[in-house]
């Protein structure tokens, strides 16, 4: 789950992590009176769940009320568009309006969860401000990696070896090792998959401080943070796929036209494999997990129908505690209560294969079966 930078930012400042004071507005008249407040100066930013705002208008640094409660008739419900959203953009309800900063240094600081080493990893990195991942590809010695055994934690001499790193001045270094400290601290406790900093700002009096904010939360994670729950902005979220969350399905939107009902995240990612392989696009990654129900399945089966891409439909089921026919089913009921009869693709393999197919055979859908993936891809090219 993603949250906006104006909440990731209250998170850190409860673990002692310093941020810019601010406030956030929802109107123009509001952000009037929190500039005017801060003296008349200010820094305004958009609140949506994507990067490159700056670059699309979403961040200005104003001189004046005026100027700052203009700015925001201009933003404020409208869909800003940035190189992270797509062209449909993500509307813009909140501002955060911050006080300005003398800044000196700006650094990257990051944790995130790493897959190949099964361990956190701490990142930074000298050129905060700007695009992490172009950094990493032209200077990738420009980015360090530490990383953190979960049996320890974190570790003082870590956090030496980071500050060193980030060339800080030796009267900086155990503020900084302080500061990561209590970065990681909140990454674990609120079950983090990204903590974010960028940048990572020292001030010209030679303070860090924490001028922009990222946090995401793990989705399996959830279930103990449920306090956090809500902090969850679905405008930001792709409708379907916050759909999916509420019914529990695995669901990410993706740009092709071939809709995959599948069980089980492996055969998921293979499934999507095979598609790209045949020279076709998948609609969607979807997993309706192993104990859905035909209400479940039938939901998962709406929900890749309302995607307007999709003109077609695989259902991959390797049948094991999910039965091949509890599927054919909520395929079968999805179309119905949509109205619709789509080209169907079907791999029905395990238990109640037979039944499953029977099912669909049945319904008068517009099905093809399949008993390999092989032949799901020669018919894709069909």
């Amino acid at each position: 789950m993603k949250i906006h930078e104006y909440q990731a930012k209250t998170i850190l400042v409860q673990y002692g992590v310093p941020t810019p004071n601010g406030e956030v507005a929802v109107t123009p008249k509001e952000v009037f009176s929190v500039v005017n407040g801060l003296g008349g100066k200010a820094v305004i930013k958009a609140q949506v769940h994507a990067g490159g705002r700056g670059k699309a208008g979403g961040v200005k640094l104003v001189s004046s009320p005026q100027e700052a409660e203009s700015f925001a008739e201009g933003l404020l419900g409208k869909q800003l568009v940035t190189s992270q959203t797509g062209p449909e953009g993500v509307p813009v309800q909140k501002l955060l309006v911050e006080e300005t900063i003398g800044v000196d240094k700006e650094l990257y600081l990051a944790i995130v969860v790493d897959g190949s080493s099964k361990r956190h990893v701490i990142i930074a990195s000298q050129s905060g401000g700007m695009d992490i991942e172009e950094v990493a590809v032209a200077t990738p010695e420009k980015i360090l990696r530490v990383i953190i055994d979960p049996n320890v934690g974190y570790q003082a001499y870590q956090g030496r070896r980071i500050a060193y790193a980030l060339d800080l001045d030796q009267s900086q270094v155990r503020s900084a090792v302080d500061l990561i400290g209590n970065l990681y601290k909140a990454f674990v406790e609120r079950d983090c998959s990204l903590v974010e900093i960028n940048p990572l700002v020292v001030t010209i009096e030679g303070n860090l401080l924490a001028v922009d904010a990222k946090i995401n939360i793990d989705d399996d994670a959830m279930f103990r943070q449920q306090s956090m729950e809500e902090m969850r902005d679905s405008s930001q979220e792709d409708q379907l796929e916050a759909e999916a969350t509420v019914f529990d399905i695995s669901y990410v939107k993706l740009d092709g036209d071939v809709g995959c009902l599948v069980n089980g995240a492996g055969l998921a990612m293979a499934t999507m494999d095979i598609i790209l392989a045949a020279g076709a696009k998948p609609a969607n990654f979807l997993d309706v997990g192993g104990s859905a129900t035909v209400e479940k399945c039938t939901k998962a089966v709406e929900i890749i129908l309302a995607d307007s891409n999709v003109s077609r439909i695989l259902v991959n089921i390797f049948g094991g505690i999910l039965s091949c026919d509890t599927a054919a089913q909520g395929v079968v009921d999805a179309c119905k209560n949509k109205g619709v009869n789509p080209k169907l693709v079907a791999r029905l393999l395990g238990s109640n294969a037979t039944e499953g197919r029977k099912i669909l055979e049945e319904s008068g859908l517009n099905v093809s079966f399949v008993d390999t993936l092989n032949e799901v891809a020669e018919m894709l090219t069909k």
